[in-house]
Parts: structure tokens; C-alpha cells; sequence
């Protein structure tokens, strides 16, 4: 038996349906962080690394994190891993495949007795897209040691504090800093993830290496205007708050349509007081700009802040720009990058590299680690949607590439 021929794509499939059914939605999934479903997706994860050789545990934080020793125990890891929450009404793959693709590989290690010259762990983050309490990477953070404790006192949509939820899940809040690991722990840290975008599709290849992952500039704008009767008010004389905010989102995507690997998106925006009849008043909107290269996106995020100041004071309204996020681009390392490319170029493939536009959790780890990335195929690049997709066959090579990767594994010599 040949040492990738050991996974299985079908055993991947099989347990993400699984996870699928751990859901706060009936029709759906969504499971977010330190919620109930997130327990019964942790507890089954935590089983499956068990069955495949591992100890697990569930750490400080939330995360689940399986460890499997090397030739001698207390070695270095190669740390594995992705995230277990979702976002609402979500796809099965993004997240999960990462955690499973990761226990799968472990598992055909197992069965044949390997131990490598480094351990190998895993780790399946409670909580990468922060949409329980509004900040994100909160379990890769938590591991790399960086978490702010000023998150503890952030609130859900319910009123309930990170801090309570912590602690009815039966984590200690005042021991958040337990989940962190040392630099010296770690040799390196690889994902594997869906793609989250159409490229690999388009050039019909299964699996690519992620070059970086974008870095991200979020802005939250009010535009406050003034309120008026919808029949009274003639429209020369009116401050449109809702009027402007379009205006602005045209220039948002202007700005973008004119650079290379910049993307800017407004999705959301509120339009007050919110009636058929009434001039709105305010209206407040986001705006997300990534690139892979940040002086573009500071530059990009300068100019659409000047637009908008721009279009208000043509208009007699007047604009409020918060920056709420800013995250600098996650280079994938050369060495790594170079390791994960002689593993797809093993498996008989093309080696297409690609930057991430979505956020990861290597984008925390790479404060203690190198880290390096690779994407799996998905379905018309849909993701964050019910519809995200992938085929066993793809999840099946993106497990051999793994495999691969792991088992020929060159920690990087430091002086």
C-alpha cells in the first residue's frame, strides 16, 4: 500500500456531513462560537482524533487540539488545523474540511505505525469568522498569544458576554492565556481550505498554493443628512442621506474596478428612520477593501474615505469614517510554499499559485509560526452560502497532497 493510498475522500465527506448536522439552524448550518453546537461538533472532532491515534483536548479558549508524538515524545509540531464555527445559513466545507483533511492524514500515519521526526498536531479553532461577538480569529489569536483580555467583555446580539459564555462552556475566562503556545513550539503552521473563489475551477486543477493571504481594511461610515417628508420636501432642497450613501457606494467600486488584486465591498448598509414616506435622514454602511499588497490597499482605503468626504460636502450631508478592522497581508513562507508544491507536483498536477482574498486563521498564527496554505476546488467558488460544494474526489487529492507534505516535511534550520 502506497503512503498516500490510505486516505480516503469518502471518510472526509462523510464526516463533515456529520459536522453539518451539529446546527443551530434546522433547515441549515450555523454553528457559532462556545454555543452548543459548536460543543457537539468540538466532542465529535475530538473523537475522531482520538480513533486516528491522537490525544485531544479542548483548550483553554475553546479550541479543540489533538496531538500525535513524533519518534520521541515532546518534540516540535507541525501544527495543522482551521476552524469549527460557521457563519449563518453557511457551507459545510469552509473550516471543517480543513480539521478533517488534517485528522485523515494522522490517521493513515497511525495505521501504518509512522513517527515522524516531529509531532504532528491539530487543531480545530472555536472561532475564526467572529460573528458571535464581532472579533474575529478569537481561538487562533487565543494560540498565538495575542488575544486582547479587553475581548472578554465583548457582548452577543443577547447581551451575553464572552466572559459568561467562556464559563458556561466550561472554560475558566481568567485563564484565556493557558491556550497560548511558545514560538519554539511549533515548526510550522499549514491549512488546507476550500478556495472561496473561482480560479481553480476555471483552470480545471484541484488543489493550488496560497501565496498570501490579503490583508483587509474595514471602515463603518455615517452619513447623516436630514430627515424629511417624502411629498413636501422639493429635491433641490434636500440633504438625501440614503442619496449620498449611493453615490458613495459607486465610488467604492470604482475605486476598486481600477486596480490589479484590489477588491472593496460595501455589504451592509441601514437607511433611517426606515419609512416609504420619509427622506432618510442617516444611513450607515460598510466598507471592506483587500489586496494582497497593502501598501495598495492603505492607499485604496485614503481614496475611498476621500470620495466619501468628497460626495458629502458636495451634497450639504456629513460623513462620520470609522476604521473598525485592519489586518496586514499573511505571506505564505517561500520554504513552505516550495514543500507544499513538490507535494502537488507529486501527485502528477499543475502547481497554480494563488492569493487568498479571504481571511484565515494562519493570519494569527504567523505571529508565532511560518506559515503556508493550500486551496481545494470548490463549486463555482461559492462560499458562505449553502450552495458551497466540493467533490470526494477533490477532497480525496487534497488529502494525498496533505499527506504528502506532512510526511516529507523539512523543518526550516535556524542559526
Amino acid at each position: 500500500m502506497s503512503a498516500t493510498a490510505a486516505v480516503s475522500g469518502a471518510r472526509i465527506m462523510a464526516h463533515i456531513e456529520a459536522l453539518a448536522r451539529c446546527s443551530a439552524q434546522p433547515d441549515g448550518l450555523t454553528r457559532e462560537y462556545l454555543s452548543p453546537e459548536l460543543r457537539a461538533a468540538s466532542d465529535l472532532v475530538a473523537g475522531w482524533m482520538r480513533e486516528a491515534g491522537m490525544s485531544a483536548r479542548i483548550d483553554a479558549m475553546g479550541n479543540v487540539a489533538g496531538r500525535y508524538e513524533g519518534v520521541a515524545p515532546g518534540l516540535p509540531c507541525l501544527m495543522l488545523g482551521s476552524h469549527l464555527d460557521t457563519v449563518r445559513d453557511a457551507g459545510k466545507y469552509d473550516g471543517m474540511l480543513g480539521v478533517v483533511t488534517a485528522i485523515e492524514c494522522v490517521r493513515a500515519l497511525a495505521a501504518r505505525g509512522v513517527r515522524l521526526p516531529f509531532a504532528v498536531e491539530v487543531v480545530g479553532f472555536g472561532d475564526e469568522e467572529g460573528v458571535r461577538f464581532g472579533a474575529t480569529l478569537l481561538g487562533s489569536r487565543a494560540v498565538a498569544g495575542t488575544l486582547d483580555p479587553r475581548v472578554l467583555d465583548l457582548a452577543d446580539g443577547d447581551g451575553v458576554t464572552l466572559r459568561d459564555a467562556l464559563g458556561r462552556y466550561g472554560r475558566d475566562p481568567a485563564r484565556i492565556g493557558d491556550a497560548a503556545r511558545a514560538r519554539a513550539e511549533i515548526l510550522a503552521y499549514a491549512e488546507l481550505h476550500i478556495e472561496q473563489g473561482p480560479v481553480l475551477e476555471a483552470e480545471n486543477l484541484p488543489v493550488g498554493v496560497v501565496t498570501a493571504i490579503n490583508g483587509a481594511t474595514r471602515l463603518a461610515v455615517t452619513i447623516d443628512g436630514m430627515a424629511g417628508h417624502a411629498g413636501t420636501v422639493p429635491m433641490t432642497l434636500r440633504r438625501d442621506a440614503l442619496a449620498a450613501a449611493a453615490e458613495c457606494v459607486l465610488a467604492v467600486e470604482k475605486r476598486a474596478a481600477n486596480a490589479t488584486e484590489l477588491v472593496a465591498t460595501v455589504g451592509r448598509l441601514d437607511a433611517m428612520p426606515g419609512a416609504v414616506n420619509v427622506i432618510p435622514g442617516r444611513v450607515r454602511f460598510t466598507v471592506d477593501i483587500r489586496s494582497p499588497r497593502d501598501a495598495d490597499r492603505v492607499a485604496a482605503a485614503g481614496d475611498v474615505a476621500a470620495a466619501i468626504e468628497a460626495v458629502c460636502a458636495r451634497r450639504g450631508v456629513r460623513a462620520e469614517i470609522a476604521k473598525t478592522h485592519e489586518s496586514g497581508t499573511a505571506p505564505c513562507a517561500p520554504w513552505l510554499m516550495e514543500q507544499l508544491a513538490r507535494a502537488i507536483a507529486a501527485e502528477g498536477l499543475p502547481v497554480r499559485e494563488l492569493p487568498s482574498g479571504a481571511g484565515h486563521d494562519g493570519m494569527a498564527m504567523i505571529d508565532i509560526a511560518d506559515i503556508g496554505m493550500v486551496f481545494v476546488r470548490c463549486k463555482g467558488g461559492i462560499s458562505h452560502h449553502p450552495d458551497e460544494s466540493i467533490t470526494a474526489e477533490d477532497a480525496g487529492t487534497g488529502a494525498r497532497v496533505l499527506l504528502r507534505f506532512i510526511e516529507s516535511f523539512q523543518a526550516r534550520r535556524t542559526a
